[in-house]
């Protein structure tokens, strides 16, 4: 009994739609708002027709008098319907008219049912039957109707089907009662079917839900990883890839509207001191405390990021009247002491300030003069503020005059060739070099790479500068081991020139070099700009038994691509990643590249690796091949030479004595 009580009180709790996910009931309504005004129709149409048939045999009170209020009732339910079809319902809001709903279709199925079983007094088989005929197809397609809601349906079949059933076979006719039998295991097939398609309906829900639930969930993620990706983990300030981000934002924002903005380098002064003295635990408690101190300036539109190191870059909307007052604020906020636990520190910081459009319009060329601007403030006075003005760029950077001195230059006097050492994990073993072009001129002085090689390519002379910077390293490569490789950088010129391929093979043979010692560097963008004559030089090069490695990988947006569509044989990760490698992005972005090269029987070079804790991380991701200031600056081949002559060793590292056995497999790096 106690069991039998239960169980009604579910079925109640249940009927009146006490417990019901908010997602479903929301679903249920919308679907219900175009189903039950249907039904209403329905009952009207039927009601109307048994009505007409009885107009002559049954009382005018039960035809006319009774049906119209119930008509009325049905018109004004209708309506409401109708009206609320658009509404944008709360769970709760839904959830109540559910509830509502199953108690109006109980009411109005008494009513009508009540109704049509007192007509059947009336009239003759005809008319007797035609009730019948309308009690039946009406509760089916009332079923129907409510399929969306199943407490509705069953109340309505029970309180239209039971009456039905006693009423008939309470006159011994077996035709009725046969009749109203029929209609009763009927509607109860029809419910089974109702609540299989509902409960697809209510697991279809259910499952979007999910997966809306997941899609917010990734959304959040994503945003959340997209602002790790952008921020400094230990400052909390924006970094390097968010300020250069905003940086080309400014650009085109400000070449769209005519205005000028500042683009500022901040470098601490006495932070290298301070971490050799006191270590690197508080060298990274006092950068977070500077992140901290530069978050509380409250200048408006100054945007300070982290680029590294004890580097900051900053961005602020205004002209020469008030972007010098924004950074000597930021210098004279960081020239108060910092208190570390028990030690006071202090430390002060100079910048360099460059603007927009007149220092540059690309933010390379900001960034790129803003930096110098700060050399200049630490080379002649520490704690002051640089503005970057016409005198820097005629003494220094002046375009015309690299490009003067560069056709006239003596590439075997002014230029050298720098290596810096390719290394292999976990021995720490030198595999290999870069090779890496540095030119001091006798009337500029010494030019970034970055500088002369824009310049270069810009005039034409690119070709030139390569087949010599080649030479001299592959001369001086062959110096060493047969077993040492060589990393040589090609630009889009070079990899799209069939002459030029064919030069650096001649210079490969010239020197009796194995190829397979040579592996030629490309980036993603050198190959965009005329793809089939990049890839028909590189198939030339890989044929010819180099190897090619696609360099600053993860940089751009179509990198993965192009392992499939080049002759690839070496991956380098750039070293953006690296050095925010305790970063779960970055340090996710490594570890998947390292294990996508290894299933593509790939060479992986992680670069940029500054600290031992980077190379600790990096071998136990298993990458095999790193390279960094960890290990080397670039150096003269003089000095190299000198000290595996010496020592048999560079910056301290061993040669490897063989190609580890892996790297063999691959026949690469």
């Amino acid at each position: 009994m106690r069991i039998f009580i239960d169980k009604a009180k579910d079925f109640a709790r249940w009927t009146l739609v006490r417990d019901c996910d908010p997602e479903l009931a929301l679903a249920q309504c919308k679907e219900l708002n175009f189903q039950i005004p249907l039904l209403y129709v329905l009952l009207m149409l039927n009601a109307i027709a048994v009505s007409f048939t009885h107009r002559d045999v049954a009382p005018t009170f039960l035809t006319i008098g009774i049906l119209v209020p119930i008509l009325l009732l049905t018109i004004f339910r209708l309506l409401v319907w109708v009206r609320s079809r658009h509404d944008q319902l709360t769970p709760d809001q839904a959830i109540n008219k559910l509830r509502r709903t199953v108690i109006m279709a109980s009411v109005i199925s008494v009513i009508y049912i009540t109704w049509s079983l007192s007509l059947d007094s009336y009239g003759g088989p005809t008319e007797r039957g035609h009730v019948a005929l309308f009690i039946a197809i009406t509760v089916i397609g009332c079923i129907f109707c409510l399929m969306h809601l199943p407490q509705a349906a069953i109340m309505v079949m029970l309180i239209v089907t039971v009456p039905y059933l006693v009423h008939y076979l309470g006159q011994n006719e077996d035709v009725y009662t046969a009749i109203a039998l029929n209609i009763f295991l009927v509607c109860l097939v029809i419910l089974k079917v109702l609540f299989n398609g509902y409960f697809a309906f209510s697991d279809l829900i259910k499952s979007r839900s999910e997966l809306s639930a997941k899609q917010r969930e990734t959304e959040l993620l994503n945003a959340e990883n997209e602002r790790l990706s952008q921020t400094d983990y230990l400052t909390d300030l924006p970094n390097r890839r968010h300020f250069f981000k905003r940086l080309d934002q400014h650009i085109k924002e400000a070449a769209s509207s005519d205005s000028v903005f500042a683009v500022g380098v901040i470098d601490l002064d006495q932070f290298k001191p301070v971490n050799d003295t006191y270590g690197h635990q508080i060298g990274d408690q006092l950068l977070t405390a500077v992140g901290a101190r530069l978050e509380e300036l409250s200048l408006p539109g100054l945007e300070i990021s982290r680029l590294g190191g004890d580097e900051f870059g900053l961005l602020f909307p205004g002209g020469p009247d008030t972007a010098p007052l924004a950074a000597r604020t930021v210098c004279d906020g960081l020239q108060q002491p910092f208190q570390i636990g028990d030690l006071s520190i202090s430390i002060g910081a100079s910048c360099g300030l460059a603007f927009y459009p007149e220092a540059g319009e690309t933010a390379h060329a900001l960034f790129d003069r803003s930096d110098y601007a700060l050399y200049n403030s630490k080379a002649s006075s520490r704690g002051s503020l640089t503005i970057y003005s016409a005198d820097h760029e005629a003494k220094m950077r002046s375009t015309k005059a690299i490009e003067s001195a560069l056709q006239s230059a003596n590439i075997r006097e002014e230029f050298e060739v720098h290596f810096q050492p390719i290394v292999a994990l976990p021995d720490q073993k030198v595999v290999g070099f870069e090779a890496l072009a540095r030119w001091t001129s006798p009337k500029l002085g010494s030019i970034p790479p970055d500088v002369f090689i824009q310049v270069a390519e810009r005039t034409g002379q690119i070709q030139r500068l390569t087949i010599q910077f080649f030479t001299m390293a592959i001369e001086q490569i062959n110096n060493l081991p047969d077993h040492i490789k060589l990393g040589f950088n090609l630009s889009a010129h070079d990899i799209t020139s069939p002459e030029t391929v064919a030069r650096l093979l001649d210079i490969i043979k010239t020197n009796k070099i194995n190829p397979k010692r040579v592996t030629f560097e490309l980036t993603e963008t050198s190959v965009i700009g005329n793809y089939d004559a990049a890839v028909s030089c590189l198939h030339a090069l890989r044929n010819a038994g180099c190897r090619l490695a696609l360099d600053d990988f993860g940089t751009g947006y179509s990198s993965l691509s192009y392992l499939h569509r080049l002759p690839i044989d070496c991956v380098k990760v750039d070293r953006s990643f690296v050095a925010n490698l305790s970063d779960p992005v970055a340090n996710g972005v490594i570890t998947s590249v390292v294990n996508l090269c290894q299933s593509m029987q790939l060479v992986c070079v992680v670069e940029g690796v500054e600290q031992e804790s980077q190379a600790e991380a990096l071998k136990d991701m298993n990458c095999q091949l790193v390279q960094g200031f960890l290990f080397s600056r670039p150096r003269p081949f003089s000095e190299i030479e000198t000290s595996i002559g010496n020592s048999g060793t560079v910056a301290g590292l061993p040669l490897t004595s063989e190609i580890p056995e892996d790297l063999l497999r691959r026949s690469a790096m």
